[in-house]
Formats: structure tokens, C-alpha cells, sequence
């Protein structure tokens, strides 16, 4: 009932207003002209109005305290929209020019007082607000103009706007500076509390760049999320979040071909293995963007299945609890869904956890891809991506050991119909096994935080940009292949840890050195050797193919589960596998 109330009682205020204003600018604008008031004229027009206003625009609803240049620009279109109607009715009675003069003088009036309205809102409502804290925006786009609006609630008060471009150069917006780099440095002398990025569309190399240059003249840089992450229903200042090492660690294909992936994927009934980890996970989510007619998601673990299949809920998919070790039951599913792709990313990859479990990582790495490699042959798949990774380049344990013996068979199997390539990268900011979370936990629990060895390296890129780049390899591949994915530089382990250290504003955190892992080795390769093969995109090249008979590879796959020197067995296959076990 108190709802229904206020809401008619915005219409009886809605009312009031163009009744008064109508009569108050018909007032004024015939005293001006010395014209006698047409009394008639006024009721019309009144009538007309509030029949757009109520009717068509609803512009009743508006929130006054919340106006924009949007509610200019409907107010202006409903007083427009009824001008047009009445004048129609009135031109005869009343000359033109009166009409527009009464017409100009209610836009003014109208628009005079919302903004009016807000203005003293906004002030009653900041009254009690001290502004304690000063912050930077870093571009003057509409992002960081919200920013702005939303900040003059708080207690930052806003100092500036940076913005490099040289059309803004010596402007301002509401009366607030806009100063490009070279100005904020000439400015700072001392830290000012808060900087916030605001362009949403920039890639994270740019992210980087201005976070580098200007961290030191603050005590905390701040971003917005990418566009495609941001929510249309929530303020902008609670959206803003910390810089983290993946904004600055992460890597920008230049080459990256949508337009290629779109036209791989959409249409397709697409199998994903381990759809519930990091990278399974997110190859289903980018086959839903890219439009795939149905996406079949197989996993062993229940809780993972469950997850992406919640975040896919609008999406036609299908849920197959499995493990991939089960070969009758893979070869039922591929021939009862058929799918066009597959992109098997099931595997164990743990280095230590493949090396305590020895034949647990053979079984399911091994056997679990030559199943599933096996199931799509069979059922005439048209292309079956296998997920690898640079630990199978001279692997110095297991678990590199099986993905290298997974390229081989790959790489030398019957594939009849089937177009079978690998794609070889390196580490991936935020999985599950990533050492970045590892290392936030230890900073939380107050340090110190462990790296193996101090000259250690890896190569990082974020998972949806290698997951991308893998799709990109699929459209590419002929069959046969080994794509790898270039990572850029490797990084140093250490250097990680003290970035992470410095991003979370905690001091007083050590590093320790706890030694090399079961398995584990000072730097990864991504070659055997130098003999890659350019194709037609930078970030994706092609390993040279290694020949190796398939019965015979057939046979000493076999021999792995029934041997009793494991690690012998896996050097026959791969004779430059050195194991390093301590």
C-alpha cells in the first residue's frame, strides 16, 4: 500500500509540475510579447503534455538526485515530441514564434530545477562527509567522469584527471584539471593516497606500463575491471580492484584471430575432458562465446562438473561424470554424442603429486589420452586438440614424461579421419596449481613465502588468452602438429614473489629458498631444438614431428603399467627424459 502511495503521489508531483511551469511560461512569454494569455492554449498544451509525459516517456519515474545528461535528453525528446503535437493544433490561434519562445523558456525551467534538485541533494547528502583522502583518476573517458560523480560521495576528494591525449590537453571537467604524466611528475612531491586507471577497454601490457611509472607517487594503484566484467547495475567505485600480478604479468597476443575461432567453433558440438579444471573449464566457457551448437563437458570429479556447469546453465550442454581411463565407457560417450572436436585437457599435472604417484600419472595421462584419442578416431572426430605443456620438452620428471609420450602418440597414431595436433605452453596465472594463490596465502598468514630456488624460471601467460590461442591452433591445424604458444620471457620465480609481496602493501615479508621439488628444474623449454616451423600468426609455431612406429610405441605403452622399473620404461620411450628425483 506505502509503495502504491509514493508512487502515485511521483505522479501528483509529476502533475504539478507542468501544470505550473505550462502556466508560469505561457505568463511570462505573452507579457513579454504584450500578448494577451490564451487560457484555452494553456489547458491544451498542459493536456498534451502530461499525456507524453505519463504515457509514452513515464518520465514521472525518473530520480531527480540520480539525473544525468540522459535525463536531459528524454526531457528535452518529451517536450519536443509534445511541440510538435500541439502545434499542429495551436498554429492558427497562436504565431510560431511564441510557441518556440514558450517551448525554449519550460526546457530551460525543467531542466534548471532537476539539476538544481540534485545539486542541493548531493550537497545535504556530502554535508557530513570530510574528504580525507585524495585520488588521481587516470583517464578522462566516461568511466573515469563516473568515477568522478561517485567519488564526490565519498571521502576521496579528486584531484585530477591524467589523460595523455592532446585534445583534453588544458581542459577540465566540472571544474576539475586534466594533466597528462609529465605534469602529475613535475606536481608530485609528495604520495597522494589513491590512483585509479578508469579505462576499462585497455589491455593489461597498458595496465602495466602506468602502473610501473607511477606506483611510487602513491600509496595505492587501483583498477576497473575489463569491460566485459563490469556490472551495469553496480557503482563504479565498488567495482574498482587491486592490481595484481596477473594485470601485469599477462601477455597480449596481437595476432589473436576471433574471426577464425568463430568460424572454427560455432555450429560445432564440442567435447571438452577435464571441463571442470582451470583450463578445461575455461576452453568450454570461450566454446560458449564463440557460439558451439552443443558442448559436451566430461569430468571424474563431481564438484568440478557441477561448477562450470552453473556457470554454463544458459548454454546447451551435456554432463558426462567420467574418467577418462575408462576406455569402454569414452568410447560409448564419443559414439552416442559424435562430436566434431574434441579438446582433451584432462590430465594430472601436479609435479611432485605424478612423481609420489608414479603410475597413477601413467594411467591417466597416458591411457586416459590414448583412449580418448582412440574413442575419436573411431567415431570419425574432425579434430582433436590435445593440451600439453613445455615440462614435456626434456622432462626431468613424470608427469612431463607422459604428456611427451601423449604428443608422441599423438603425433604418430592412424588418425584416418581425424586431424590430431598438440598445443605446448607453459604456466598459467591463476589455476588451480598455480603458485601465485599459494603465495597470497602465506603473505595472509603473515610470510615467509617459499620459492624452491632463487635462479628458478617459468613462463606464465593468463588462461583465457593460452585457451584462445589453443582454439586458434585448432582452425589452423591440418593434423600431425605440435603448436606451441609463445609465452615471451621467462620469469624469474623470486622476482614473482616480491611482486606480489610489494602489490599486497604488507612489508616485513621474507623469502626463503626450500630447495628444487621431486621432479622439478631450474628453467622450462618449449623446443628440443631450433627447428620450428613459422605459420601464418607470431604468437603460434610448429615443433618439428619426432617418428616413432606406432606398434612399437603401441607395445612399450603397454609394458608401462606391467613393468616393474617404471622410470626405465619411460626412458625407452623417451630417451631424453633424465629423471631427477630429489
Amino acid at each position: 500500500m506505502l509503495k502504491l502511495f509514493r508512487k502515485t503521489d511521483k505522479r501528483l508531483l509529476n502533475f504539478a509540475v507542468i501544470l505550473l511551469l505550462t502556466y508560469a511560461t505561457f505568463y511570462w512569454t505573452f507579457s513579454v510579447f504584450h500578448r494577451p494569455i490564451n487560457y484555452k492554449a494553456i489547458w491544451f498544451v498542459f493536456a498534451v503534455r502530461s499525456l507524453f509525459s505519463f504515457l509514452l516517456y513515464k518520465d514521472y519515474s525518473l530520480s531527480w538526485s540520480k539525473a544525468s545528461i540522459n535525463t536531459f535528453f528524454i526531457k528535452v525528446l518529451v517536450y519536443f515530441s509534445a511541440f510538435f503535437a500541439y502545434m499542429l493544433v495551436l498554429y492558427r490561434d497562436i504565431e510560431l514564434y511564441l510557441m518556440l519562445s514558450e517551448l525554449f523558456l519550460y526546457l530551460f525551467l525543467i531542466n534548471f530545477i532537476v539539476y538544481a534538485y540534485r545539486y542541493f541533494v548531493i550537497k545535504i547528502l556530502n554535508k557530513g562527509i570530510k574528504k580525507t583522502k585524495t585520488v588521481y583518476i587516470y583517464g578522462a573517458g566516461k568511466a573515469g567522469i563516473k568515477l568522478r560523480e561517485e567519488f564526490s560521495n565519498s571521502k576521496y576528494k579528486v584531484l585530477a584527471f591524467i589523460d595523455d591525449s592532446r585534445y583534453l590537453k588544458n581542459r577540465s571537467v566540472d571544474g576539475i584539471p586534466i594533466i597528462n604524466k609529465k605534469k602529475l611528475l613535475s606536481l608530485k612531491k609528495e604520495k597522494s593516497d589513491l590512483l585509479v586507471i578508469a579505462m576499462p577497454s585497455i589491455n593489461r601490457s597498458r595496465i602495466k606500463e602506468i602502473y610501473e611509472e607511477l606506483k611510487e607517487y602513491f600509496h595505492y594503484v587501483r583498477v576497473l575491471p575489463p569491460l566485459e566484467k563490469m556490472l551495469a547495475d553496480k557503482p563504479f567505485t565498488e567495482q574498482i580492484k587491486d592490481i595484481s600480478v596477473e594485470d601485469l604479468l599477462a601477455r597480449h597476443p596481437k595476432d589473436l584471430d576471433k574471426k577464425a575461432i568463430k568460424s572454427f567453433i560455432k555450429n560445432k558440438i564440442v567435447l571438452v575432458t577435464g571441463a571442470g579444471g582451470s583450463i578445461g573449464s575455461e576452453i568450454a566457457e570461450q566454446c560458449a562465446k564463440y557460439n558451439a551448437k552443443k558442448i559436451i563437458l566430461l569430468d571424474h570429479s563431481e564438484y568440478n562438473l557441477y561448477a562450470i556447469s552453473e556457470k554454463l546453465a544458459n548454454y546447451n550442454i551435456e554432463l558426462i561424470l567420467l574418467s577418462a581411463i575408462k576406455r569402454e565407457n569414452i568410447f560409448k560417450e564419443f559414439e552416442k554424442h559424435k562430436p566434431d572436436i574434441v579438446i582433451h585437457a584432462a590430465a594430472y599435472k601436479h609435479v611432485p603429486m605424478c612423481e609420489y604417484n608414479k603410475l597413477s600419472a601413467i594411467e591417466n595421462n597416458v591411457f586416459g589420452t590414448k583412449n580418448c584419442i582412440d574413442a575419436a578416431i573411431a567415431n570419425n572426430v574432425a579434430k582433436f586438440i590435445l593440451i600439453s605443456t613445455d615440462k614435456a620438452v626434456r622432462p626431468t620428471n613424470v608427469m612431463g614424461t607422459t604428456k611427451r609420450i601423449c604428443e608422441l602418440y599423438a603425433q604418430n597414431v592412424d588418425s584416418k579421419n581425424t586431424e590430431i595436433v598438440a598445443v605446448r605452453f607453459g604456466n598459467v596465472l591463476g589455476s588451480s596449481g598455480s603458485v601465485i594463490p599459494k603465495f597470497r596465502k602465506q603473505i595472509q598468514n603473515g610470510g615467509p613465502i617459499t620459492v624452491t630456488h632463487k635462479e628458478i624460471t617459468r613462463y606464465f601467460m593468463l588462461i583465457p588468452e593460452a585457451c584462445e590461442l589453443v582454439l586458434q591452433s585448432g582452425a589452423l591445424a591440418k593434423g600431425g602438429e605440435i603448436f606451441i604458444l609463445d609465452m615471451g620471457e621467462p620469469v624469474r620465480i623470486v622476482d614473482l614473489a616480491n611482486k606480489v609481496i610489494e602489490l599486497s602493501g604488507r612489508e616485513g615479508i621474507e623469502i626463503e629458498f626450500s630447495g628444487l621439488r621431486p621432479g622439478e628444474k631450474l628453467y622450462e623449454e618449449l623446443l628440443l631444438d631450433d627447428s620450428d616451423r613459422k605459420t601464418k600468426y607470431e604468437s603460434i609455431t610448429i615443433a618439428k614431428p619426432t617418428l616413432y612406429p606406432i606398434d612399437k610405441l603401441n607395445s612399450d605403452i603397454e609394458n608401462l603399467l606391467a613393468t616393474k622399473n617404471v622410470i626405465e620404461s619411460l626412458n625407452i620411450i623417451v630417451p631424453e627424459f633424465t629423471h631427477k628425483p630429489n
